[in-house]
């Protein structure tokens, strides 16, 4: 089965999420290894269910478009507050560009998510839909870009079936 990017109008989606500051790929897996559980723990202790797949946010990419600044998040209702720790938030409505990625999240043999994402970004380009994003000192601010993780190696140890799914707001008209 392929799949192919397309365009989706989405409402607001409250989320909860651990903030994290990275600097290399083993900081990103130590951030994700650690953080989702916490968040899961913190979850089940204020007795809040998700409404949805965990995801990352990336709220800034250096020039390189290397994550600096993410979230680990976790879809949730309305009215859920968050603490010092845990950050309440919304991913914005609009008019998102989408890619399902099946396969594995880092390969050096099989297409992953970082093939994905250029994938996405490249029929961004061709479909002239600029991604919602400002220039900063330290990269790129992203008001909307997220790869929710639908089935991954908790659910499924083959990673050829894993399903992520790539999201990026696009710009407004």
């Amino acid at each position: 089965m392929r799949h192919e990017p397309q365009i989706q109008q989405r409402a607001a989606q409250p989320y909860v999420a651990i903030p994290a500051h990275v600097t290399s790929e083993a900081e990103f897996r130590r951030a994700a290894d650690s953080g989702f559980p916490e968040l899961f723990g913190w979850l089940q202790q204020q007795g809040v269910e998700p409404a949805g797949p965990l995801f990352i946010r990336y709220l800034v990419v250096d020039k390189e478009d290397n994550p600096v600044e993410i979230e680990l998040a976790v879809p949730v209702g309305p009215d859920v507050s968050g603490d010092a720790r845990v950050r309440a938030d919304v991913l914005p409505s609009g008019r998102w560009a989408t890619l399902l990625h099946v396969g594995p999240y880092r390969s050096a043999t099989a297409p992953d998510l970082s093939s994905a994402r250029a994938a996405l970004r490249t029929w961004m380009d061709e479909q002239d839909l600029p991604l919602d994003a400002r220039e900063t000192d330290d990269g790129s601010a992203l008001r909307g870009c997220v790869e929710h993780f639908r089935i991954g190696p908790a659910e499924q140890p083959d990673y050829s079936k894993w399903e992520t799914e790539l999201a990026y707001l696009t710009a407004e008209d």
